[in-house]
């Protein structure tokens, strides 16, 4: 058990796809490190599009990371040592992610989080909602869609290159070749429940 500390934090970093979540984290990693900062870097199992040892944003910058199955296996890593955990890809862990990020903060460690906010429907994705309202500091980022040149604060999944339906499964790894930045105007979901009043 670590001894509890008080200068804990979290710190969460969110936006579609493409909007440099990734860029920013290892920009804060490389930060930490420069301050000579032990930090550990984590990214959920299921998301291994370009390493397994490393996260790698879409510019293909890189920083060496752990690859866990569950939330919880990043409690193994954790010692008196520990200045800071980064972990990308929020919104693909089990929600358990809540209390194993406030265990750490509370434990005097950094806690910085990259993950989508909204999932490819446009509604909030994962444990990300929660993980933001307990956050001290969000930055929200946005990308450029490619309909309108707008900000893009969604992530558009493509199916051969029509929108997915709102009845699509919820998950599917991909890249440019599967999702695209949209506008909220130019963001659309076969399907979607319309909301009335």
């Amino acid at each position: 058990m670590l001894e509890i500390i008080t200068t804990g934090s979290i710190e969460v970093v969110c936006g579609p796809m493409f909007a440099g979540k990734t860029e920013e984290l290892i920009r804060r990693i490389r930060r930490l490190e420069y301050a000579k900062k032990k930090v550990l870097v984590f990214n959920p199992s299921i998301d291994d599009r370009y390493s397994r040892e490393e996260i790698v944003s879409h510019n293909k910058t890189k920083a060496r990371a752990r690859f866990v199955n569950n939330s919880k296996d990043i409690l193994n890593y954790i010692n008196k040592d520990v200045d800071a955990v980064v972990i990308d890809e929020a919104q693909f862990f089990d929600q358990e992610i809540v209390k194993v990020v406030e265990y750490l903060a509370d434990q005097g460690i950094r806690v910085i989080i990259g993950g989508l906010d909204r999932n490819f429907r446009g509604e909030p994705f994962g444990a990300m909602p929660e993980l933001l309202a307990l956050a001290e500091y969000v930055t929200k980022l946005t990308a450029i869609c490619v309909i309108s040149g707008k900000p893009a604060t969604r992530t558009q999944r493509l199916i051969n290159g029509k929108p997915a339906s709102y009845h699509d499964p919820l998950v599917v790894i991909g890249g440019e070749e599967s999702y695209e930045p949209r506008a909220r105007t130019c963001h659309e979901v076969p399907n979607k429940p319309k909301i009335k009043y």
